[in-house]
């Protein structure tokens, strides 16, 4: 058998294209799951094609560290786990901490599983999982009587679980959320007490499922507008598990798409996917966009019904759609992939009712706005969803992932469409829930390309498996904002770079590295005036750029903003950054960060010297006593006084004069430029006189 993530077969279609025919991995939430309940049976549960990504690998680690005996976990997916349960409240204490990674699946049914088990345990997981809400779920284990605590910050892992008997429970909970029900559920089970949880609307029902084929009674149905599921009453075992794991839908769905929009006559099939009602919400979504799909229905696997799925690619554009409510819960890990096809689409696709997104691996709604942004696409983010303005202008740049599979993949997916140059910065997140995705992609998209008579695939692929994904895309638009000291250009530089979704180059903190390596190399020279280019090559002085955001690094460690800040280096840096060699030696720098999308770089010859040819140059200037007093108030002081005020600006006088009459770069407004006095303007307001400036010059450009 075909490993997932490999084209299975190839044939001819009735048009004269090609059905292609793929696998994906075993569905995430379904291999958690079986992993969990399999644990607590009596006896062996044989779990055929579950998932061997990242958040499993870590959920079973956890249960072998509470004597769980599972086999199988680290071969391929064709291999079968067997897990030898060890009873309902047969787990031992753990020796360390349960380390979930970066799995809120495994983490929020562990801590379920765990509140009546006769042991202490502590969970925790990466910064991404540490960040995400588990109140959630402590508070309803807390009402049964499960000992929880937060040994560091409330509501956040690490979490400590302290065991105890159980008492029945009846949870309304504000959220739909299938791992809210799932812990609960599963305390119930393992206290063998009746658990009742009810939400506003139907989650997934994996849970639900498997526990029915371990001979548990559960009990569904609709009750007061709201989705109810009961446990009346918990046996005193579980029958072990035997079951084979249908494909991961939300996997599948990113396929599915990719095909709709690759052009071309090839149809694409994915093969023995689940079709489980609570996830297939995409489908009608879809259906509605004009993406038309095929379900070829062929069995049930474990209560899960499971199917194949055909889709062909669209002869137009997408059309726009609105989603939201009861939608939302059956489609909530294919809200990202949708929100790249509505990129395509023709009009403005609502979304709405999936404020649970912002509690993800990453706050999805932000990073899908802000990537989408950075590539070209108008989005409007909104407190419980997005609205996107579909284009078919070329789109490229780097799209930041945030450490979540599933932004990677949907960016992924769009990069290897015709018209877009879009590449992802961490490829390997996908690792978590699809081994194999990048491959498989650049896979169908060569076959796609060479079909249509197309480039290689390789010469302009969204994401390759090789290489960091970080070159320059065409078509960059720089917006170089200069001015003097005082004049706003740092806040107002970073808050246009994030309304436009562009690059945001700081040329300050650049100057500012240069001092400070220079002050680390040379301890008793306490005022550098001469620099040779050697010494300035041997500082190594870099930028590194998670999405719009760039790093400093010198002397190959990355710089902390509160070193680039300090007295020391504040005191020196307008002289440091006079010095012939300085400019030099940073000129090109600069000049590379002019890539994707656009580029905000501020700083005080940014249109003159290190951008002349910048489509749109601003030029910000205050009242001198207005700088100075906003000079004073970023050092911390309140309210300063007239003569305070007096004394900084006869400062900031001398600086400029230096900086205008310096030999090298001086200091002056190109003569193209806006000039914007800031004096008594409103922030929001000058803000949005750049962003204005720079989509005229955008839309000029097309």
């Amino acid at each position: 058998m075909a490993e997932p993530g490999e084209i299975v077969r190839s044939g001819a279609t009735a048009g004269g294209g090609r059905e292609l025919s793929v696998r994906v991995p075993g569905d995430k939430s379904i291999t958690q799951r079986a992993l969990v309940l399999g644990a607590l049976a009596e006896g062996e549960s044989r779990i055929g094609g579950a998932l061997r990504g990242a958040d499993p690998l870590a959920t079973g680690r956890a249960l072998a560290a509470l004597g769980v005996q599972i086999t199988g976990l680290e071969g391929s997916a064709d291999d079968d786990l067997r897990i030898r349960g060890r009873g309902l409240r047969g787990w031992r204490q753990p020796n360390a901490v349960l380390d979930l990674g970066n799995s809120g699946t495994g983490a929020r049914l562990l801590a379920g599983a765990l509140a009546p088990q006769p042991l202490d345990a502590v969970l925790a997981g990466d910064k991404s999982l540490s960040a995400r809400p588990m109140e959630r779920i402590a508070a309803p284990l807390r009402r049964m009587g499960a000992g929880i605590e937060y040994p560091e910050l409330p509501g956040r892992l690490p979490m400590r679980i302290g065991g105890a008997p159980l008492t029945p429970l009846r949870h309304e909970s504000a959220v739909s959320s299938a791992q809210v029900k799932g812990a609960v559920l599963l305390a119930g089970v393992g206290a063998e007490v009746a658990v009742e949880v009810s939400e506003p609307r139907r989650s997934r029902d994996h849970s639900e499922r498997m526990l029915e084929s371990m001979g548990v009674e559960v009990v569904e149905r609709a009750v007061a507008g709201r989705w109810s599921v009961r446990v009346p009453a918990p046996p005193p075992r579980l029958a072990p598990l035997d079951m084979r794991v249908p494909g991961d839908f939300s996997s599948a769905a990113f396929l599915l798409v990719w095909a709709a929009l690759a052009g071309g006559r090839d149809a694409l099939t994915v093969r023995a996917v689940g079709l489980n009602g609570t996830r297939t919400g995409l489908l009608s979504v879809l259906a509605r966009m004009g993406v038309a799909v095929e379900v070829v229905p062929r069995e049930t696997a474990g209560g899960e019904p499971v199917g194949d799925l055909r889709v062909d690619a669209l002869a137009g554009p997408p059309q726009a759609v609105e989603v939201g409510g009861d939608e939302i819960p059956a489609m909530i890990d294919e809200v990202p992939v949708l929100a790249v096809l509505a990129a395509r689409a023709e009009g403005v696709t609502r979304i709405a009712g999936a404020r649970e997104l912002r509690v993800k691996e990453s706050d999805r709604l932000a990073a899908l706005a802000v990537t989408l942004r950075r590539i070209g696409v108008a989005v409007e983010e909104l407190p419980d969803g997005l609205e996107i303005e579909g284009t078919r202008d070329r789109l490229s740049g780097v799209a930041e992932c945030f450490r979540d599979h599933r932004i990677a993949m949907a960016f992924g997916v769009l990069g290897a469409t015709p018209g877009c140059d879009v590449r992802v910065d961490d490829p390997g997140t996908s690792d978590v829930s699809f081994p194999g995705f990048w491959k498989l992609l650049a896979s169908l998209r060569r076959r796609s390309e060479t079909a249509r008579g197309g480039r290689a695939a390789a010469a302009n692929s969204g994401s390759a498996p090789e290489g960091d994904g970080a070159a320059p895309g065409r078509g960059c638009l720089v917006v170089a904002i200069d001015g003097s000291a005082g004049s706003g250009k740092s806040t107002t530089a970073a808050a246009v770079a994030a309304r436009l979704g562009f690059r945001h180059l700081d040329s300050g903190a650049i100057y500012r590295a240069v001092t400070l390596g220079l002050l680390e190399v040379r301890p008793g020279d306490a005022a550098p005036h001469r620099v040779t280019p050697a010494e300035l090559a041997a500082l190594a002085i870099d930028l590194k750029w998670l999405g719009g955001r760039a790093e400093v690094w010198a002397l190959g460690d990355r710089i902390r903003d509160e070193d680039l800040r300090s007295e020391r280096v504040t005191a020196l840096v307008s002289r440091v950054s006079a010095i012939p060699a300085v400019r030099a030696c940073l000129l090109d720098l600069q000049r590379s960060a002019a890539a994707g999308p656009g580029l905000v770089a501020e700083g005080r010859d940014m249109g003159s010297v290190v951008f002349p040819k910048a489509e749109v140059k601003v030029y910000l200037d205050a009242d001198p006593r207005e700088r100075a007093r906003r000079r004073i108030l970023q050092r911390g002081t309140r309210s300063p006084g007239p003569a305070e005020i007096e004394t900084e600006a006869a400062r900031l006088g001398r600086r400029d004069e230096r900086d205008s009459s310096r030999s090298v770069a001086p200091m002056r407004r190109a003569e193209d430029a806006v000039v914007i006095d800031t004096t008594g303007l409103d922030p929001a307001e000058q803000i949005d006189r750049i962003v204005r400036l720079a989509r005229d010059a955008r839309r000029a450009s097309r």
